[in-house]
């Protein structure tokens, strides 16, 4: 069953769940005794105690039996149909139907459907129905005061689960729809700090290179010492003079390598700490992609004459590579780069010939949400998911960029990316 292989996918945090627990058994005992010592109303208070300690004992059981910190979605699905259960025999105890806290039942399914898979919203949701349904029909008197019998006409009586029922379907919906939107948006996220983890990783390299050359050098110079005196005492031995020469030339080799890598700590690492101007990060990711790929690169940069220099940041390459990726990727030939920039602003817009982005995406303002998919059933197999363009455009918007995406007249695909020149001061 689907609902069991996704239990461990959709998950409540235990100790947030319990202390809601400990709050709605809280109010639930202040709400009985009020109802029987202040107000004076008679009615079954003992069996709705007993009915609160059992409860109270079952979040004892999952505080100190459960040991998980997150609780699984058919664990979750369990708790939460026991706590429909729970508030219903108050209710079947209390009025039914008529009790003014009746409203409350819907809660569990507010929850599960945020947190929950959309089975267990349907499922609880289902019990939720029996259970306002049972209450409606039977259920003991409200509490009153002696001389006054509470009484509604039937009509009323049935328009309250009813109007519960609209309002369970509605909240239900909604939950369901943002905690949705919430987990693909976390996933997304998540795939970010993947990336950038990797992306500075990678940049860690030119330090840790240095620091293997400095460490390597000096039992590198030793073990060339150490096979120069050996072939100068046994040079003539032919059995193992090649193996000697070898050993000297390949430790030579070495030697030189690590000088190469070696850096000055006086210079400065041109790789890393070199800053850049927009026009030097297009052209440093246009030269990588020209090196694999076959499309052809426009560059245009007359009309820019931006002069700030940024430190050179993974953000902002990656950002940039990602919407040129995809326009080497989804063009038919070429690929035009345009760079401008005036006292304000600095742009960057990058056009392909390719089909360009589907219709249904750029009029629904979809674009740059990620784990999306086109309705245009003929040409879906040509576009992703979203994952990139919402990398990219979260990334160069964390660097102050604003995007905008459009389909050109021409056609093809254009995204526009512009800064702020003093927001890109800002950027270190």
């Amino acid at each position: 069953m689907e609902f069991l292989r996704t239990s461990n996918l959709y998950s409540l945090t235990k100790s947030t769940y319990i202390n809601l627990r400990w709050i709605a058994y809280i109010g639930q005992l202040i709400a009985i005794l009020t109802v029987q010592f202040i107000l004076k109303y008679k009615f079954d208070y003992f069996v709705c105690i007993s009915i609160i300690i059992f409860s109270v004992l079952t979040n004892l059981y999952l505080k100190f039996r459960i040991k998980e910190n997150q609780l699984n979605n058919l664990k979750s699905t369990v708790f939460l149909i026991f706590d429909i259960f729970q508030l219903g025999l108050l209710l079947f105890f209390t009025g039914g139907i008529t009790n003014p806290f009746v409203f409350l039942i819907i809660i569990p399914a507010v929850f599960s459907s945020q947190y929950l898979h959309y089975y267990s919203s349907i499922i609880i949701s289902l019990f939720i129905i029996i259970v306002l349904v049972f209450i409606t029909f039977i259920s003991y008197e409200l509490p009153h005061p002696g001389e006054l019998h509470f009484h509604a006409p039937d009509y009323y009586i049935y328009s309250i689960p009813l109007s519960i029922v609209i309002g369970l379907i509605f909240l239900v919906y909604f939950g369901f729809r943002f905690g949705e939107e919430s987990r693909i948006r976390k996933k997304a996220y998540d795939k970010i700090q993947e990336l950038m983890a990797k992306e500075n990783e990678l940049l860690s390299l030119g330090g840790q290179a240095a620091a293997a050359a400095h460490s390597l050098g000096t039992p590198l110079s030793t073990i060339l010492l150490t096979a120069n005196e050996i072939h100068k005492e046994l040079g003539d031995n032919h059995k193992i003079s090649k193996d000697l020469d070898l050993l000297v030339s390949q430790s030579k080799r070495c030697r030189e390598i690590l000088k190469k890598l070696s850096l000055n700590p006086n210079m400065e690492d041109k790789f890393i700490d070199f800053n850049l101007t927009l026009s030097d990060y297009v052209s440093e990711i246009v030269r990588s992609y020209r090196e694999i790929s076959s499309k052809k690169f426009y560059i245009n940069n007359e009309n820019f004459n931006n002069s700030i220099s940024i430190k050179k940041s993974v953000e902002i390459i990656y950002g940039l590579r990602n919407f040129i990726g995809n326009a080497n990727k989804y063009c038919n030939q070429k690929i035009e780069i345009y760079l401008s920039s005036n006292k304000k602003f600095s742009k960057i817009i990058i056009k392909d010939d390719g089909p360009g982005f589907p219709k249904d995406l750029i009029y629904k303002e979809k674009l740059g949400e990620p784990y999306i998919r086109t309705v245009d059933q003929k040409n879906i197999k040509k576009f992703g998911l979203g994952l990139g363009t919402f990398i990219g455009k979260t990334l160069l918007e964390k660097n102050f960029a604003s995007i905008k995406f459009k389909n050109p007249n021409e056609g093809g695909a254009e995204v526009s990316i512009e800064w702020n020149n003093e927001d890109l001061k800002k950027i270190n």
